[in-house]
């Protein structure tokens, strides 16, 4: 059976192939859910400390780990080198008040395959042998200023010789409950040293927060010939074994808190989850259940491995009471179906990674779909009941009643959810999810219309209209995309899967009426069809924290944000004209939001009903206009991403596709004729053979070669690696504003912001991010397929170098693609300096995906893992090649 085969049997539910999947997050603690602080203090309130001690309410984590898709039963790693002070059970990191660029994961980790049911995946996590520093890596950071970079683990000097270990664990299932787990551990340093292995199987505390609920159980069971067995037994999941090949010590404890250390007061609890840390660390005998049963259980190997010596654990968790055949559950056939399950995925992506990619190339793009599919996880949070408190355990501050989310109460989420990174952000982000799905649709296209329609329920979407941001406050606003990540993924689904799924795009299309209601009602405040809407998603892009009462007072009028809108209306015609070519009730909600585009359209030249614009004629760019108490508007002069965002507000349709549709062709043309001033932001131009094609954009066609010298620019937009989020012209040239004696300004930072907006962790002044760029690329495509080859520029600005819109998206993509490939030299440009992942053959080739991109040298920064909307590059790779 190959893994198209159980992608359809998962689609039909005749095999529930997606229960057992990488679903636990790495970092539970340090969460909203986790916080019940009277003042919001996430961090503080539940700390790394308290980690290995103290129950979770919400959710688990682990290191490599899976779960069942509700998280009842949960499988990970844990290992200790004879000198940490701890088990590493779980992946450490600063906190945002810890951190001089706020918080970052301070490990690492790899993941280097999956397929979408997960029928194989493997992970790979270097194990220092020396003392892990965490004491050293908080007080580095704290004594680094914002203008400086991130210390990291391996600027310790930890890795040097070689001294860790390499830990490859691999999934393998043989059946949907039945998963075969292979963990390989090699010494890489020059000298003898040992590994503590321990396997962790526990359940998910769902009985310590309700009166009489039900509590599952671990024990000691009978074994195989040279296996050690754990039989799990829970209410609603049923029984499980998970067997352990040659006969290890095992562990069992409750996974409950250790309310002695922390909190300071006796507790119930005799064998609390931190037993199994406490014997083997600290060889205290009586932490663990002489009966052998509880709630979290590990099967404990000792390793001592030689120079360059590899060590193999096996061992097969199962429904099955008797798993396995040919020999039993570890006989040949074990590691041949691990081989045929790595095979078979050799195959599925045989299909999806184009042949002409290099070696490199196809390695990159199965890294980041990899990683995409790895960074899925079990989400858990019902507002109501967070804010309320559970009944076995004291009521939460009253403070809370009025606090964080309070107006969110009717949200429950209990599901499998894409994730930005599953340490640095182990919630989701409404806007990065949209971008996920697109390289998602590569691989699992139901996977990723699950998503989309998800975040559109009742149970998710406010009463009023409004899609949740993210936990850390759900009424935030984000950019509006997940109309386009719909209407992409449907034509992406078709594509793959040769039959459109209308029903899918109905959906989507009925609840997205309801959102952009919310926006036209909120986000429109004087009616005229220019945006506000906070930061939008770009935190420290602007002058002022656009989310907060400005200084000056007044109101942003925002391009971005009156973009983004536009962009949402071409969306919502585009989907309501596929609906129209079978259902003819869908042509009068098409002319809706076609007149709408163009008053938005051509709101961006006449603000608040005026002859002020967002564009600036003598510059030849798109600005945000304050507008101060006493009516007066200025334009803030910053050239960033917000001038550039208009682009995106594009789509072009062929007449003969409208002229079928009579009611929606009529009604457009008596918009046209009657409304003449609005003509500049629709075009019509001859196609090749015959016909004519349609253009409606916020840039005019006078616009579009200006704003593109801008873009196109070196020493403004235009790095070796993409699109910058602020032009570097804003280095020499900072954009001052004189404020009631305060000067606010905006400086090109290509690194990590030196300012604390936003907590410091994010950057819109300089660097490349992915989304935007894959944006701006669509955008271009769709002008060239208006424009077609006659439309040349110089790309670079002011280069001999002419090419079409097309050329230069391709360009475009190249540049990101070589982020990640290696140079003349060997050396990719995400590593920025850190030499070990180019020179040494045991981490070359390990890709880590992250948030962001050093806006001249390519670097990565921020979160390393966001495999999330940096999976993009999957997706680039798969269009445009290398």
């Amino acid at each position: 059976m190959g893994e198209r085969q159980r992608l359809l049997e998962a689609e039909a539910r005749s095999v529930h192939w997606r229960r057992w999947g990488p679903y636990l997050s790495e970092r539970q603690w340090g969460t909203i859910r986790e916080d019940y602080s009277p003042d919001g203090t996430a961090w503080e309130y539940f700390p790394h400390d308290h980690a290995r001690s103290r129950a979770y309410r919400w959710g688990e984590d682990g290191l490599g780990g899976i779960s069942d898709n509700h998280q009842r039963l949960c499988f990970a790693l844990a290992l200790w080198n004879g000198r940490d002070p701890i088990l590493k059970e779980r992946l450490f990191g600063l906190t945002g008040p810890q951190g001089n660029h706020g918080e970052d994961v301070k490990e690492y980790y790899f993941y280097l395959d999956s397929t979408p049911t997960h029928s194989y995946m493997k992970f790979l996590y270097k194990y220092p042998h020396a003392a892990f520093p965490y004491a050293r890596l908080v007080e580095e950071n704290a004594g680094r200023s914002r203008s400086e970079p991130e210390f990291e683990l391996i600027d310790t000097g930890i890795f040097a010789e070689s001294r860790y270990f390499d830990v490859t664990v691999e999934y393998a299932k043989a059946g949907a409950d039945d998963i075969l787990v292979r963990i390989t551990a090699v010494n890489r340093g020059p000298e003898d040293a040992a590994l503590h292995l321990l396997p962790t199987l526990w359940f998910r505390n769902t009985w310590d927060w309700d009166l009489g609920a039900p509590r599952p159980r671990l024990s000691a069971a009978d074994g195989v010939a040279g296996a050690a067995a754990i039989a799990a037994e829970h209410p609603t999941l049923g029984q499980y074994r998970l067997l352990a090949e040659g006969m290890p010590e095992l562990l069992f404890v409750e996974n409950e808190t250790n309310v002695t250390r922390v909190f300071g007061a006796a507790g119930p609890t005799h064998f609390p989850k931190d037993g199994i840390n406490e014997y083997v660390v600290e060889g205290r005998a009586g932490a663990v259940n002489p009966a052998r049963e509880g709630t979290k259980a590990a099967a404990h190997y000792h390793l001592p491995l030689k120079p360059g010596e590899p060590a193999t654990v096996r061992l097969r968790l199962s429904a099955a009471a008797a798993p396995g055949s040919d020999g039993g559950p570890f006989g040949r056939a074990f590691d041949r179906t691990v081989a045929a399950r790595l095979e078979e995925a050799d195959e599925f992506y045989g299909l999806v990674i184009p042949p002409t990619l290099s070696v490199e190339g196809r390695s990159v793009m199965r890294q980041a779909l990899g990683g995409m599919l790895w960074s899925k996880q079990f989400y858990h949070y019902d507002v109501k009941r967070w804010l309320a408190g559970d009944p076995t355990q004291p009521p939460p501050p009253p403070e809370r009643r009025s606090g964080r989310n309070s107006d969110w109460t009717h949200l429950y989420n209990e599901d499998i959810i894409s994730m930005p990174d599953k340490w640095e952000f182990p919630w989701y982000a409404t806007w990065d999810l949209a971008f996920h799905t697109i390289p998602l649709a590569l691989v699992d296209p139901e996977f990723a219309k699950s998503q989309l329609i998800l975040f559109l329920r009742e149970w998710y979407m406010h009463p009023n209209g409004q899609s949740p941001a993210y936990e850390w406050a759900l009424g935030d606003v984000n950019p509006p995309v997940q109309a386009w990540a719909a209407w992409r993924v449907y034509k992406i689904d078709r594509r793959v899967r040769g039959v459109a799924d209308r029903e899918f795009l109905q959906k989507v299309f009925h609840k997205h009426l309801l959102n952009f209601t919310w926006w036209v009602n909120r986000k429109d405040p004087t009616g005229r069809n220019v945006f506000q809407g906070g930061f939008l998603g770009l935190d420290n892009i602007g002058v002022f924290d656009r989310s907060a009462p400005l200084p000056t007072g007044g109101f942003i009028e925002q391009s971005d944000g009156t973009s983004w809108m536009g962009m949402y209306c071409l969306n919502m015609l585009a989907m309501a004209l596929e609906l129209a070519r079978e259902d003819p009730a869908y042509e009068d909600v098409a002319s809706k939001f076609l007149e709408h585009f163009v008053y938005i359209a051509h709101a961006t030249g006449h603000v608040g009903g005026q002859d002020v614009s967002l564009w600036d004629e003598e510059d030849g760019f798109f600005y945000d206009v304050l507008t101060l108490p006493d009516g007066q508007r200025r334009r803030l002069k910053v050239r960033s991403l917000v001038g550039l965002i208009p682009l995106f507000a594009v789509a072009t349709w062929d007449a003969e596709h409208t002229d079928r549709l009579a009611g929606f062709t009529r009604r457009a043309r008596w918009f046209g004729d009657n409304n003449p001033d609005y003509r500049e932001h629709v075009a019509v131009t001859d196609k090749p053979g015959g016909g004519k094609r349609l253009l409606t954009s916020i840039v005019t066609t006078a616009q579009l070669p200006r704003l593109l010298r801008f873009m196109l620019d070196e020493t403004e937009f235009l790095s070796p690696h993409g699109v910058r989020a602020l032009s570097r012209y804003h280095k020499d040239h900072p954009y001052v504003l004189h404020v009631d004696g305060q000067d606010h300004q905006v400086s090109y930072d290509p690194a990590e912001s030196s300012t604390s907006l936003f907590g410091g962790n994010s950057n819109w002044r300089g660097p490349v991010w992915f989304p935007v760029n894959f944006l701006l690329i669509e955008s271009l495509q769709k002008f060239h397929h208006f424009f077609g080859d006659d439309f040349q520029i110089a790309c670079p600005t002011g280069s001999d170098q002419l090419m079409s819109l097309s050329q230069v998206c391709a360009e475009l993509s190249r540049r990101l693609a070589r982020i990640f490939l290696p140079g003349p030299d060997g050396r990719r440009p995400v590593y920025g300096g850190a030499e070990i992942f180019w020179r040494d053959p045991h981490w070359r080739g390990l890709i880590p995906f992250h948030e962001y991109f050093h806006g001249d040298t390519g670097a990565g920064i921020g979160a390393s893992h966001q495999t999330g909307w940096t999976g993009l590059v999957a997706k680039l790779l798969q269009q445009s090649g290398e």
